[in-house]
């Protein structure tokens, strides 16, 4: 969408997206640690040199990018399952596929 504006005495054209914005907006939120792990946080952003915000969001990046590795991974092997047809192949993905469902 396209939009005039005045800035002063010169007139400029903005081009903007309603998303625009949105991905890199920070939102503040409130979350309880238990006082172990915050001790740990704070010890990790003092070695880093860096706040613990930083160090937690981080941590839950490289947290939710290992989930999505794994997601993946989990459906790599379920199709890999689908398509096999030798029984011992069968039985060792179904088996691993166990394994990430319900743990060793």
């Amino acid at each position: 969408m396209t939009a005039l504006g005045r800035s002063g005495a010169k007139w400029c054209v903005l081009v903007y997206s309603k998303g625009m914005g949105a991905t890199n907006k920070a939102l503040r939120q409130s979350v309880s640690l238990p006082a172990r792990l915050a001790k740990r946080v704070k010890s990790l952003a003092k070695s880093q040199r860096t706040s613990a915000n930083r160090v937690l969001v981080g941590l839950i990046e490289t947290g939710m990018e290992a989930k999505e590795r794994e997601r993946q991974r989990f459906y790599a092997l379920a199709g890999r399952l689908a398509e096999s047809t030798d029984p011992a192949e069968r039985e060792r993905l179904k088996k691993e596929l166990a394994r990430m469902t319900f743990g060793e």
